[in-house]
């Protein structure tokens, strides 16, 4: 058997790695958590605020209470679909049934590619008996970017419109796979003429076999659009939209189209409804985010189903990272004050914060090498310093306040039960970020 001091220095540097990786992730993570107390406290003083200032006397509206809007419009939905033949038919279908029996006059345009001919059938059954909608052939084979598709799908609307000499409101982005709500339209009708562009809360689905990866993408947007759009909405910073779920005026894409050859969509963007949303802010118009219930006190939202295996979830969380972080930063810069920067901050930090995590996740295994050698005789490790402590001992209160709260925005939309399994969730959701950073 080796005598221990043969491998003194190997665990003297061994430790001195452990060290400087756990200084690192611990300062980082406190920065980190401190940045989401701020936005919970300031969510916290913004909800206390209207009750205080207007709930309490009265609740608030519901969508079916909402007045009849002053210049009731078309109201057009655009789908861009490559090979969505599985989905498509039942998603025209229940537009059908949530949104024909209502007021609001609507017409929806799905695009699909002349490659993609089981789509294109899907497609057409779907639109059989339903005069609101219809196919749109996109000029060239499948697949393109979404942006690509919604541009023909913009070019199919300005026929329609000079042939028939009518104007529509507003735009509705849709993918083939959402679940509608039948007060949608009629919510967008109304405050599409109070603002630019509206989002709606997006509500994600668990996948059955996939409670954990496609449940973290819950946990996620549970936070995202019951706090931090909420938040940045209150502080006047600008609001990204999700590309479902969301509406813009017809007038201010028709200026966008003007702007660049007649496509109010960026081809070369990967997050090209991201950053049409901080557009739309960025020229001084407004973007609500209108967080609504319905006559049965439903959030009025979209559900959509997101990736249910690890791959496509990172593959997905990778498109989002080099869109927003990477191309975001590089196209739309650091524009706007104080406000507007940090949350750009906030958008543009998951690759570095991923890094901090890979670091932290290194620290805990060499904590464990380390913890091994001791027990077995063959190192006695250096006792942490006093900062350092401090600093480990306020990020422990913070990580258990993160994960409680996390849990609370989750069971306010998914029950308790999805609640509880937002704090186990944590982890795959870190694992993902590693990867898709990666």
């Amino acid at each position: 058997m080796i005598a221990p001091t043969d491998f003194s220095a190997f665990w003297a540097n061994l430790e001195v790695w452990q060290h400087e990786l756990l200084l690192f992730s611990a300062i980082w993570f406190l920065i980190g958590a401190i940045d989401d107390l701020i936005i919970d406290g300031l969510w916290f003083l913004n909800r206390s605020g209207r009750w205080l200032s207007r709930y309490r006397v009265a609740p608030p509206m519901r969508a079916n209470e909402l007045p009849p809007p002053q210049e009731p419009g078309l109201i057009v939905v655009f789908i861009a679909t490559w090979q969505e033949a599985e989905v498509i038919a039942a998603m025209l279908s229940r537009c059908r049934d949530a949104w024909a029996a209502g007021t609001t006059d609507f017409r929806i345009y799905v695009g699909c590619y002349p490659n993609d001919r089981v789509g294109a059938a899907a497609i057409m059954a779907g639109c059989t008996g339903f005069a609101n909608a219809r196919l749109v052939l996109c000029d060239n084979d499948g697949p393109t970017s979404k942006a690509d598709c919604l541009n023909r799908l913009w070019r199919a609307l300005i026929s329609d419109e000079l042939a028939a000499g009518i104007r529509a409101k507003a735009i509705v982005l849709h993918d083939a796979e959402d679940m509608v709500h039948p007060a949608e339209l009629s919510v967008f009708d109304y405050l599409i003429e109070r603002a630019t562009a509206v989002q709606l809360p997006v509500i994600p689905e668990i996948v059955p076999g996939s409670r954990w990866i496609s449940g973290h993408y819950c946990d996620e947007f549970a936070e995202a659009h019951g706090k931090a759009l909420v938040v940045r909405e209150a502080v006047g910073a600008a609001i990204p939209l999700a590309g479902v779920g969301c509406a813009i005026s017809r007038t201010h894409l028709g200026r966008i189209a003007l702007e660049h050859g007649g496509l109010p969509f960026d081809q070369s963007s990967l997050t090209e409804d991201y950053e049409l949303g901080l557009g739309v802010a960025g020229e001084g118009n407004r973007t609500i985010f209108a967080r609504i219930q319905d006559a049965d006190g439903q959030l009025v939202g979209t559900h959509a189903c997101f990736p249910d295996t690890l791959r496509a979830a990172v593959r997905q969380k990778s498109r989002w990272m080099t869109g927003i972080a990477l191309a975001g930063w590089d196209r739309l810069g650091w524009r706007g004050g104080f406000v507007e920067f940090w949350m750009r901050l906030r958008d543009r930090k998951a690759v570095f914060a991923a890094i901090v995590l890979t670091a932290a996740y290194v620290c805990i295994l060499l904590t464990a090498i380390l913890i091994l050698g001791h027990r077995a005789g063959w190192h006695e490790p250096r006792p942490f310093g006093n900062f350092l402590l401090i600093v480990l001992a306020i990020n422990a209160v913070l990580l258990l306040w993160r994960l409680g709260v996390r849990a609370c925005f989750v069971a306010r939309v998914h029950g308790w039960r999805q609640g509880l399994l937002s704090v186990p969730r944590t982890i795959i959701a870190n694992i993902i970020s590693v990867m898709a950073a990666r």
